[in-house]
């Protein structure tokens, strides 16, 4: 029997619109436990990401990042949607909100570019990512969807 980490993520490309948007809903639901050992799972042992200015290549490093990150993004709240697909690719567009350490809560707006080995581990990931201030007020992302939300994400 093989390891978690070693285990295939159907579904497997070539996709088709249900399948893509499965696997971004996976994601989304993965990054939203906060558990980086658990998301970097989802990943080809020798995966490469570009996040902003970032290079990270690896299970290990996609687990230091994400701890990183996610120790400096305090209540992060992700929301996903699926943009196109074709054979073992997906691009995504993205939003998330989370606090600094300071208390100031920002809103974070993306595109990733994603593309799958054959057992559906995502080997490559690149994301852009722009970053606005807002106000506690102006939270609209607020933990996890809940089950049923298939709502899209607010321009």
């Amino acid at each position: 029997m093989s390891s978690p980490a070693e285990e295939p993520r159907p579904p497997f490309p070539p996709f088709d619109a249900e399948a893509a948007a499965r696997k971004v809903r996976a994601a989304e639901n993965a990054w939203n436990t906060r558990d980086p050992e658990k998301v970097s799972l989802a990943y080809t042992a020798d995966t490469v990401w570009r996040n902003r200015d970032e290079w990270v290549q690896g299970r290990a490093d996609v687990v230091a990042f994400l701890t990183r990150k996610w120790e400096r993004e305090l209540d992060y709240a992700l929301r996903k949607a699926l943009w196109t697909f074709g054979g073992n690719r997906i691009a995504v567009r993205f939003q998330y909100e989370c606090r600094d350490p300071a208390g100031q809560w920002w809103r974070c707006y993306g595109n990733e570019n994603w593309e799958f080995a054959d057992n559906g581990l995502m080997r490559r990931r690149e994301a852009s990512i722009n970053d606005l201030r807002i106000d506690e007020s102006q939270r609209r992302i607020h933990g996890p969807r809940a089950e049923g939300d298939e709502s899209e994400i607010p321009i």
